[in-house]
């Protein structure tokens, strides 16, 4: 085992790899937890903190200009490295002028410079993803994931408890965000340092083809519906798990916030990178199916842990055993995940289709929240928290249900085209992006309110309507890959 864990870090790409998972993580507290702080030291009044929270849906709709980013190649490093040299030293730049700004003074033009960062940085995760898809060959994908995590729950560790550790005790805010700045510097050397993807495949010619022929090749693959609900189910017990863990050691069952912050944040992280980089060690002896269903029972039975704790006398040892297990297998099925994504995408559109495939993974990880809640309120802790467990299994039979897909894109890197019930597969896709739609729709209208632009009704029923027919949607194709997949496994 020692000789495959050094032998994930002597690979070609790992130091590159590392490097630009750190510079991809490190913005991403310094325009939402940093920046939080430092308005609130700053006296901030509560309601503009919260206006800033939006800041961070870059990240979800990052799949909006991701075809930009497979159609356009800059004139210098080629498509994907000349595209993240751009991201970065505009990041560089606009983390910079973030450290010259006061929040008590500067606030619109603060918020604008999040808003560029927080967009190159969702920006600079879309090429970066490319690349590794289009550079990792299948065998290296489950440890190329593994490293990236490293990298990126590293700079967030930096970027968040180290920076504000900082700014308090010695550097102060300004001082911290040029530092963070500078931190940037070695993601860029190591995109100088990288090799570009050989493209062995065409890049689309026109806007229209970066657009719309993702989503054709994606959408008339044999089984795309069942890869499509397995990545929303997936890690959606560990989204539950997840979703409400402060509230739960703090409230729930009683242990002060500073020592949930110490156990919750310092040890769940180093679990996360302990269980991403070993999973990435047995991802180099396991198939991706395999590897996927063993993460998968590990994260879901591993929330036991939180309801262990929920039913029995509160201690510090107990907390900290169910903290690091739970993240533990929680880091190793999200290594395997990430290398399921890069399988999934077509090397003449990664950008895109991993942007997308990314986007609909976070949809259990941000929408759980307020079910969470409810279900907390209605049925308390424990139940909760079993709960947790059930909600991992729908993810793990279809996991099952698609394990000769997988197999055959792991080996091949070949999608099977569908041939069955066009009609009602049509429907199934109005029925996403319509939902889509009305979502989006419903975000903008958020926002619009928010900033005070416009005065509006209650909003829920369209958010409730647009996640109705997304849903729906995804069900209605899901079962047509089902019954589809029925109908030829005689042959």
């Amino acid at each position: 085992m020692d000789n495959q864990f050094l032998r994930m870090f002597t690979q070609r790409n790992a130091a590159i790899l590392l490097l630009l998972g750190f510079a991809s993580g490190l913005p991403l507290a310094l325009t939402s937890g940093t920046l939080q702080a430092w308005m609130t030291v700053e006296g901030v009044d509560l309601k503009t903190i919260g206006f800033f929270s939006l800041v961070g849906q870059a990240y979800v709709f990052k799949f909006l200009w991701s075809p930009l980013m497979d159609r356009f190649t800059p004139p210098f490093l080629g498509r994907r490295r000349g595209w993240l040299v751009i991201t970065q030293l505009l990041l560089i730049g606009g983390i910079a002028l973030m450290g010259s700004m006061e929040p008590s003074r500067h606030l619109t033009l603060l918020a604008a410079l999040a808003v560029l960062v927080a967009f190159c940085s969702a920006s600079q995760d879309i090429v970066f993803d490319a690349w590794k898809t289009d550079v990792l060959p299948p065998e290296e994908r489950g440890s190329g994931a593994a490293i990236t995590v490293l990298g990126y729950r590293l700079a967030m560790l930096v970027s968040g408890g180290l920076a504000l550790w900082l700014a308090d005790r010695y550097l102060g805010w300004q001082a911290t965000y040029w530092l963070m700045a500078l931190m940037m510097l070695p993601g860029f050397i190591a995109t100088l340092l990288a090799k570009e993807p050989t493209d062995v495949v065409a890049r689309p010619r026109t806007l229209e083809e970066a657009v719309m022929a993702p989503l054709r090749d994606f959408f008339n693959r044999n089984n795309a519906w069942l890869m499509l609900s397995l990545i929303v189910l997936y890690k959606l017990g560990d989204a539950f798990a997840a979703s409400l863990t402060t509230t739960f050691l703090i409230r729930g069952v009683g242990f002060s916030a500073g020592d949930v912050g110490l156990v919750n944040k310092s040890l769940g992280l180093l679990a996360t990178i302990i269980g991403a980089l070993y999973g990435g060690v047995l991802m180099q002896r396991l198939s991706l199916f395999r590897a996927l269903m063993l993460f998968g029972v590990l994260q879901a039975f591993s929330n036991l842990a939180y309801w262990l704790l929920s039913v029995t006398p509160p201690h510090m040892w107990s907390m900290a055993g169910a903290v690091f297990v739970e993240n533990l297998c929680g880091g190793m099925g999200t290594a395997a995940f990430v290398a399921l994504l890069m399988s999934l995408c077509n090397r003449s559109f990664s950008a895109t289709q991993f942007a997308l495939l990314s986007a609909l993974s976070a949809v259990g990880r941000v929408y759980v929240g307020p079910a969470a809640g409810w279900l907390v309120e209605l049925w308390g802790w424990p139940t909760f928290y079993a709960f947790s467990v059930i909600a991992a299994l729908p993810g793990l039979l279809l996991l099952a249900a698609s394990k000769q897909s997988l197999l055959q894109s792991q080996e091949s890197q070949h999608f099977n085209p569908r041939q069955r019930w066009p009609v009602g597969y049509r429907w199934a896709l109005r029925l996403l992006a319509t939902g889509s739609a009305l979502l989006a729709f419903w975000l903008l209208a958020l926002a619009l309110e928010a900033a005070g632009l416009m005065s509006l009704p209650s909003l829920f029923p369209l958010f409730n309507l647009g996640c109705l027919l997304m849903l729906l949607g995804i069900f209605t194709g899901t079962l047509l890959d089902y019954l589809a997949q029925r109908k030829t496994l005689p042959a």
